[in-house]
């Protein structure tokens, strides 16, 4: 049974909240005060994003049934009271009525009975199994007492889920129950400070069957497959796993199993909400795994299947089954959600690696990153479709249900909806571990490693550590620290000298130039090369060009492992979503602008907004960019944009693209492998030159490699209305066929 409401506002998922034995102000009552305690804000209940609330404060029976039966709430949720001077919550009393026994609980409800019920009271076992015997499908309770920051903590991530996406309560709960073992059970942060701890299994606890997927086939299907040894075969799917980084709201620690574990059951809960709620836009025909094909059996098909999970993510999946399955949508879109949700344990930690034993690294401060608070480095092994899925739900500021899993950064990428209340709740568990007020501090230390730009790799050597400093005088600094303040007048400028020609350096290997290690200080002196032929300097430059960019990047250029389809498949919303968090991964923020994928990218050709993809797909498959003037900018690339019209009059549209190429998606291309591996059909190399593709083959050469007479020059083909160039290979073939039609008296 999903959280949405019937009728028009199906989208949508009421609750009924009843708060017993005071008002709404009395949750923010004052808190016992220590040196060591910080505060806990708690969340008012309100209605936000898919979630309507409505709020009742003490009411008497009557009124309650007459909302109740008014409302009709998907969710009933019952606090008990609230204890004065105290961390506990009481029994449940409507006006003055005691509702402590299961038989007093039910008839308040009469015959109108919610989807969830959840009751917020210590000891509810008895009560939560009457509601469940009168027809109640869900009940959510305690078995033990609890602190009401435990409660609201759990609340919080329960209620959070909910407002986010359409969710069935058992994977709310699942989630939910991640939520507070990850922040509550492990930092021993359940029961009161008066109570004493209990020997029942802490949390709190599901009334409930966990929902099945219908995968039985059709009446006609099976009459069909009566001889057949297996009646409907279960489908598969091909993806692999990729390891992603996380940051996770927290003080250090250290990566035990209780925290990897919450983290894998909230991540698993909060995907597979995603596909239980996801639907089957299209499906197509497509060739079976290269290393796969050879095992299929007679009456497997290949299916490239797209869909849209619960939060509007998109991802394509690559499957196989029988044709009765893979060619009925509905029963096809089910053994999908089936196999991913039951059959499979999605998130797995990396526990056996040796940085998971190791203490986590201090947290780093952020403005964009949980709001500056502390985080600690966490390595998860998830699906490609799985990681697509959480790249895109990570900045929308609407959903919630990362945020009570503590992420604040997936991959580099800041989850967009991490507020400074969060932030502050969350550490608050964190700190009561340790009376130690500098342990949960929210001041940051060091970066982890992954978001620490490389050192630089020509740093000034120390000769001598014995010789004497500059003249400098101690200057007391932040919490009694010291730091030594330079006198500026015993300061001498360095001399420098305009003599020396500077040379690009060339001393990395081209595995070294992608390792992120710190540069030796003793570099090899580059090598000084014989200047190049004037007919190569036109077709070197660009590359070398391209070289000086991407060294001014401080950042090393790796291969941007984003799991996107193949640029030749790929649609243009994922490629510009692709190419955003690259430029902000390698940080060129500044070319992002504001209003994200509707405005990027904000440079205008032709009165149009950039046509940044097919600006893309055409470039590298050509060779790419390090092909230079053997790409007719404007006549092959231009003429294929949305820029491009029939009465064009732009000067100068070749020099502008590459401009633009350089500035949006030199280094993309660089950390991906786009570009065709094309090679010149005489010489059989990929060197650099002034490159033509046949007309009649479609094949490229250098156009110095051909050395037939009366070619002419290269800039004749090069024209927008230039000539058409034909290989010799494809000139004897025409001559021969001339020849042929000539004889026999055509």
């Amino acid at each position: 049974m999903m959280f949405s409401a019937q009728g028009s506002s199906r989208n949508h998922c009421s609750l009924l909240a009843v708060l017993c034995g005071g008002k709404v102000s009395d949750n923010k009552q004052k808190q016992p005060v220590s040196d060591y305690k910080p505060r806990y804000p708690f969340p008012e209940l309100s209605s936000s994003g898919r979630l309507e609330v409505q709020l009742l404060n003490n009411p008497s029976i009557d009124e309650f049934r007459r909302v109740l039966e008014s409302f009709e709430p998907n969710i009933v949720y019952l606090q008990g009271e609230q204890i004065v001077d105290g961390e506990e919550i009481g029994s449940l009393v409507l006006g003055d009525v005691d509702l402590s026994t299961p038989e007093a609980l039910c008839g308040v409800f009469g015959s109108t009975f919610p989807t969830t019920v959840y009751l917020e009271i210590p000891n509810g076992v008895k009560l939560a199994e009457g509601l469940h015997s009168k027809g109640v499908p869900y009940v959510i309770y305690w078995k033990n007492t609890f602190s009401r920051y435990a409660a609201c903590h759990f609340r919080q991530a329960l209620l959070s889920v909910i407002q986010s996406s359409c969710s069935h309560t058992w994977d709310a709960f699942q989630f939910a129950r991640a939520s507070f073992r990850l922040y509550c059970v492990r930092n021993n942060n359940i029961f009161s400070s008066n109570s004493q701890k209990q020997s029942i299994k802490p949390g709190p606890h599901l009334l409930g069957e966990p929902p099945k997927i219908d995968v039985s086939q059709p009446e006609v299907d099976m009459q069909e497959e009566e001889g057949s040894p297996e009646n409907l075969p279960a489908v598969k799917i091909y993806d692999d796993d990729v390891t992603m980084r996380f940051l996770v709201c927290g003080s250090p620690c250290t990566l035990d199993a209780v925290l990897l574990g919450s983290l894998e059951d909230g991540l698993n809960a909060l995907l597979s909400i995603e596909i239980r709620g996801s639907k089957l836009h299209n499906r197509a025909s497509a060739p079976p795994p290269p290393l796969q094909a050879g095992t299929f059996s007679r009456g497997v098909v290949t299916m490239r299947c797209d869909f849209s999970t619960c939060s509007s993510a998109h991802i394509s999946l690559l499957v196989s089954g029988s044709a009765q399955t893979c060619f009925n949508d509905q029963l096809l879109e089910n053994h999908i959600k089936n196999e991913l949700i039951e059959k499979s344990q999605l998130v797995h930690a990396q526990s056996s690696s040796e940085e998971s034993k190791l203490p986590s690294f201090e947290p780093r401060r952020s403005t964009s990153i949980a709001c500056g608070a502390s985080v600690f480095e966490v390595c998860m092994k998830v699906p490609t479709w799985a990681s697509q899925v959480l790249r895109q739900l990570a900045p929308d500021v609407s959903y919630r249900s990362l945020v009570m899993l503590g992420i604040a950064s997936i991959q580099g990428l800041s989850v967009a909806s991490f507020e400074k209340d969060d932030a502050e709740r969350l550490l608050f568990f964190c700190k009561k571990l340790s009376k130690d007020p500098l342990l949960g501090s929210s001041l940051i230390a060091r970066t982890p490693s992954w978001l620490v730009p490389p050192a630089p790799s020509r740093k000034r050597p120390e000769p001598y550590k014995d010789t004497k400093s500059l003249n400098c005088t101690i200057m007391e600094g932040v919490n009694g620290l010291t730091r030594p303040k330079i006198n500026v007048a015993a300061m001498r400028p360095i001399p420098h000298t305009h003599r020396h020609k500077m040379l690009p350096f060339s001393g990395f290997s081209e595995a070294e130039r992608y390792d992120g290690d710190q540069g030796k200080v003793n570099l090899p002196v580059a090598p000084v090369k014989q200047p190049a032929p004037v007919t190569h300097r036109k077709a070197l430059s660009s590359s070398f060009q391209a070289q000086q960019i991407i060294s001014l990047n401080p950042l090393p250029l790796k291969k941007h492992g984003c799991g996107r389809a193949p640029i030749q498949v790929c649609s243009e919303e994922e490629f510009l979503r692709d190419v955003m968090q690259f430029l902000i991964f390698r940080g060129h923020t500044r070319l992002v602008p504001q209003g994200g994928l509707a405005e990027f990218p904000d440079a205008i050709l032709n009165a149009k907004r950039l046509d940044l993809f097919n600006l893309y797909r055409e470039v590298v498959s050509r060779g790419g960019f390090n092909v230079g003037n053997g790409i007719n900018w404007k006549g092959q690339v231009f003429s294929k944009m949305r820029n491009h019209t029939l009465t064009n009059r732009m000067t100068g549209v070749g020099n502008t693209l590459k401009r633009h190429y350089e500035t949006y998606l030199l280094e993309y291309e660089l950390a991906h492998d786009d570009v065709d591996g094309e090679c010149c059909l005489l010489c059989h190399s990929s060197a650099a030159g002034d490159w033509v593709n046949c007309g009649v083959c479609d094949e490229w050469a250098h156009f110095g490699c051909d050395r037939r007479q009366g070619l002419g020059a290269f800039k004749d083909y090069a024209k927008t209305d230039g000539l058409e160039y034909v290989c010799p290979h494809c000139s004897i073939s025409s001559f021969k066929k001339k020849a042929a039609k000539t004889m026999n008296g055509y």
